[in-house]
């Protein structure tokens, strides 16, 4: 199969879908690959270190999509790459499409075959592909609303950590999965005052066990909700339906009750937000104010530590490359009912329930599209 890596073009987003450790394993299977000019420059990855890998690096975005069989990238495409894709295609990337109507039409329309990293699943129901980028995006979301909460930038000038003598800031993480999970290991590191909300007692039992009396764990209502974003310095959004659109949590007037300087950070951003006043934002104007309170809503917040999140992407994504080049789309979804699960578009349907639901399509099952192949 000849597989195709184009340079990401997301605003400063730096991460690219394959490493050259990817491009040589690969290669030794028998696959070509192609690679645009100056895909891994944000990396530290040159374009000499793919050649040597045995990859091929042509100019454009356009003889890449052109040329290859199966494109792996790591941000959902824009419209002007969706309109480079094709029928006897496959796309293998994020999508989260449930917040994307543009995208969604235009991949429906491409008649392309496009399987999204954020629905593959696991024998233990987690998602293999999703669990790296939640991790940074969790530890970033603490770093990145610790400095909004500078007062140059707009925050309300609170230490998240405290000094001695003065109280530590509070955080409220709303979504005890593996992003906010890490979001709370960070707090806690810097000495934060740290709050869990979530639905799943057996989960709360387990973060218990985790930090103990380092952390409070509280059953999420919409009392405990309000309550907790009130008093809070920073607020983290950490809310996962697996490929649906996130539930809007955080109603704007609770956004209304917090105090002025307060921040929030909406990991959920890219599955559309799970606070009601949060907008999609870029690295380049990653806040803006509601109401006194600073909203961070970047939607690819791992891109900001691109070489990290890179290799810890495409060591989870490799496998499945893989599969998907040695026995193509078809076989593979059908060895791998847990691959089969990530397939999202295939000629002109969508294949995930909870995107087709929430976008007004026609649901057309994966199993059905199996069958029928």
């Amino acid at each position: 199969m000849k597989i195709g890596v184009p340079k990401e073009i997301k605003t400063l987003e730096f991460r690219v879908g394959m490493t050259p450790a990817g491009v040589k394993e690969l290669a030794h299977d028998g696959h070509e690959i192609v690679v645009e000019t100056g895909a891994g420059v944000g990396i530290g990855v040159s374009d000499a270190d793919y050649e040597a890998a045995g990859a091929t690096v042509l100019d454009t975005a356009e003889a890449v999509f052109a040329a290859a069989d199966m494109i792996v990238k790591v941000k959902e495409p824009q419209l002007n790459e969706c309109a480079m894709l094709r029928e006897d295609q496959v796309l293998f990337t994020y999508l989260h499409l449930a917040a994307d109507p543009a995208q969604t039409k235009a991949l429906v329309e491409s008649g392309t075959t496009a399987i999204a990293y954020e629905t593959v699943t696991a024998d233990d129901g987690s998602l293999p592909l999703l669990t790296p980028m939640s991790e940074v995006a969790g530890r970033l979301s603490i770093q990145s609303g610790a400095y909004a909460l500078q007062k140059a930038n707009g925050g309300s000038g609170v230490l998240l950590g405290g000094v001695p003598g003065v109280a530590p800031g509070k955080v409220t993480v709303i979504g005890g999965g593996v992003a906010g999970a890490n979001a709370a290991d960070m707090a806690v590191g810097l000495g934060a005052e740290v709050t869990i909300l979530d639905r799943s007692l057996p989960r709360l039992r387990q973060l218990e066990d985790v930090w103990g009396g380092r952390v409070r764990t509280v059953y999420s209502t919409r009392h405990a909700v309000e309550e907790h974003t009130a008093e809070a310095d920073l607020v983290v959004g950490a809310v996962l339906i697996a490929g649906a659109a996130a539930p809007k949590l955080v109603t704007a007037q609770d956004v209304r009750n917090m105090r002025a300087g307060s921040v929030m950070v909406d990991i959920s951003i890219d599955q559309g937000g799970c606070f009601e006043t949060s907008r999609p934002t870029t690295h380049a104007e990653p806040t803006y104010v509601v109401d006194d309170v600073v909203h961070y809503c970047v939607t690819n917040m791992p891109g900001a530590v691109p070489r990290t999140s890179t290799f810890a992407l495409t060591n989870a994504t490799l496998p499945f490359v893989k599969a998907l080049a040695k026995h193509g789309w078809r076989d593979a979804l059908i060895h791998d009912p847990h691959l089969a699960n990530g397939l999202n578009v295939h000629a002109g349907h969508v294949n995930h329930e909870a995107v087709a639901h929430d976008l007004g399509y026609e649901y057309l099952s994966a199993g059905d599209v199996l069958k029928a192949a």
